[in-house]
């Protein structure tokens, strides 16, 4: 009772943290986004040339050294990996894909909801059952295989990057790009920002948090643990956008998204298909790489080339709606998942070989 208690509080204040943001100047309904923030920092990095969307968003690196600094103080902190890297980076890159299709990843799905955007109920339709389409195949064997214990050094040198990176932001380095309009150029002060993200950061690495997760507890075991932080960052959220008149009901005229339901649901079951293949949703990638986890810094890196082959290639969906490319780039997205799924199946396959059996 007192764990569920504890992600229902700091689900209620990532909420909360998220409508303060864009108080403070992050986009309506945008107020923390993994996926976006990614795809801003990939434009940043000028590894896309959507000039609309390329900002170092310090949310992003406070989560990461928010998660790195507390495991490292509860003794948390361990240097892992080796499960199945390029798989996971695939799989990374194919989220992007999806949540790009729907503007957002799981959390500002709940974010949109909060303030008003209807379309929110496609996407959570799609990514419930994105995630019990990977149920499925975790009952019939599905594993990445396991992982194994790496150099510290291994662990320390995404949070270093992502400390290296504010001193960019901050110091206005002529490395970086920045948006002059659209939703890049929409942001919270960098020190605000990077406080938000580190405070998210503390909190989802004691509590876990994890939209997908969630879904597929309550489906596998009937546990509501971790999905009660995503019901309270729902509830805060939108008391939050109440408070400060930014709840907008409606399917129309929602900022930052487009109202086809079909494509906003098949994005988010490729979202919510990959991130149970993986473990986790976008922002437990984040958690677990600040913890250590080489698997799923090979994620995020995933994530990130991901944003920019989208923005490159015209695969991201606009407030005008999906593009052909993009329809185009979830269908395969399917396909690929389904040969993932399938071809990772552990299934025991003994050879004879004279009187030993190779297994």
């Amino acid at each position: 009772m007192k764990e569920k208690r504890n992600i229902i509080i700091g689900g209620a204040i990532i909420g909360l943290l998220a409508v303060i943001s864009v108080y403070f100047g992050n986009p309506q309904n945008m107020g923390i986004c993994v996926a976006c923030f990614i795809r801003d920092i990939s434009g940043s990095l000028s590894l896309h040339s959507a000039a609309v969307v390329q900002y170092a968003r310090p949310e992003i690196m406070g989560m990461i050294l928010g998660a790195f600094i507390i495991s490292v103080f509860k003794k948390e902190f361990a240097s892992r990996g080796g499960s199945s890297p390029f798989i996971r980076f695939c799989l990374g890159f194919m989220i992007m894909i999806g949540a790009l299709m729907f503007l957002g990843c799981p959390t500002r799905m709940v974010l949109r909801l909060a303030g008003g955007d209807f379309n929110a109920i496609f996407g959570i339709l799609g990514f419930a059952v994105g995630i019990a389409i990977g149920i499925v195949f975790l009952n019939k064997g599905f594993s990445l295989k396991r992982n194994y214990k790496q150099t510290k050094m291994e662990g320390y040198i995404l949070p270093i990057i992502n400390v290296v990176l504010f001193i960019m932001l901050i110091t206005s380095s002529t490395l970086l790009i920045f948006s002059q309009e659209g939703p890049g150029s929409m942001h919270a002060p960098a020190f605000i920002a990077l406080g938000i993200g580190l405070a998210v950061g503390i909190i989802c690495q004691r509590t876990r948090l994890c939209m997908a997760g969630g879904i597929r507890d309550l489906i596998l075991f009937k546990d509501s643990y971790l999905i009660c932080g995503f019901l309270a960052m729902l509830v805060a959220a939108f008391i939050g956008n109440l408070m400060f008149g930014y709840f907008n009901p409606g399917f129309v005229e929602q900022p930052i998204a487009h109202n086809d339901g079909l494509w906003n649901f098949l994005g988010m079951v490729v979202v919510g298909w990959g991130s149970i293949l993986l473990g986790g949703c976008p922002m437990r990638q984040l958690i677990l790489a600040g913890e250590g986890n080489v698997d799923s810094v090979v994620t995020i890196l995933g994530l990130l080339v991901g944003a920019a082959f989208a923005h490159n290639f015209k695969l991201a969906s606009s407030a005008e709606g999906p593009t052909s490319n993009g329809q185009i780039a979830i269908i395969i997205c399917f396909v690929v998942l389904g040969l993932i799924s399938y071809f990772s199946l552990e299934r025991s396959k003994v050879k004879e070989k004279g009187d030993v059996k190779v297994v």
